[in-house]
């Protein structure tokens, strides 16, 4: 017969301060991703790149 295995997070060596850091990014980073990957899609990019040549990488 096979038995549960588990690691509390004290035997880990991960404290309460860890616990909470790990939980907020992982709520923040998720969501996050989701806004950035909106705002740099390729559809955007290039509508930006013709309403603006001047103001690309390399031209100043």
């Amino acid at each position: 017969m096979i038995k549960d295995f588990a690691l509390a997070f004290t035997e880990i060596g991960i404290g309460k301060l860890e616990i909470i850091v790990i939980g907020i990014v992982g709520l923040i980073f998720p969501t996050l991703f989701i806004v950035a990957s909106r705002n740099l899609d390729a559809k955007g990019v290039f509508e930006w790149m013709m309403d603006k040549p001047n103001d690309w990488i390399g031209r100043k």
